[in-house]
């Protein structure tokens, strides 16, 4: 998954499909747009079964590179990624539909998504809590304690 993607399906479609025990999100209205750093819901397992959560999305950079949260990890070999690899650290993301970049200057995204009607899907992520600075360099505000952040995982299995 890129850096945008949408969930617009309701509460009780993501809760069947994902066999959801508990819920914590509130009301779930539909978000056409979810970029790097904004809540959305996401699924993971608990002692207690399968639970639906708000979440951010973003990791904590590498200590030596320092910067914003990151949403894509590449080299998983990385020793900076292996604690969060494990199974009780990976989620669902639902969704319904992700962008990446045009290949073409005249336009911005491309959005992609099973088919036309856009059906519910789900991206394999990983999770952690974050204590810490978030935003930009200019305006880096104050992250809540144990904030859970998450990114998108090619491959994983929940």
């Amino acid at each position: 998954m890129c850096n945008l993607y949408s969930i617009t399906t309701n509460q009780a479609a993501i809760i069947a499909l994902f066999r959801v025990i508990n819920r914590y999100v509130g009301n779930l209205p539909p978000i056409p747009g979810v970029f790097p750093d904004y809540p959305a819901p996401v699924i993971r397992n608990t002692d207690a079964g399968t639970e639906m959560v708000t979440m951010r999305w973003g990791m904590p950079p590498p200590p030596r590179t320092g910067g914003p949260p990151v949403t894509n990890i590449r080299n998983t070999s990385s020793p900076h990624w292996r604690g969060w690899l494990k199974p009780e650290k990976r989620c669902l993301v639902p969704a319904n539909g992700f962008a990446g970049y045009a290949p073409e200057p005249t336009t911005n995204v491309v959005w992609f998504a099973l088919d036309e009607d856009r059906p519910l899907f789900a991206c394999a992520e990983m999770w952690t809590t974050f204590n810490g600075d978030r935003g930009t360099k200019s305006k880096p505000p104050q992250a809540q304690l144990a904030h859970p952040r998450r990114l998108h995982l090619h491959g994983a299995r929940l």
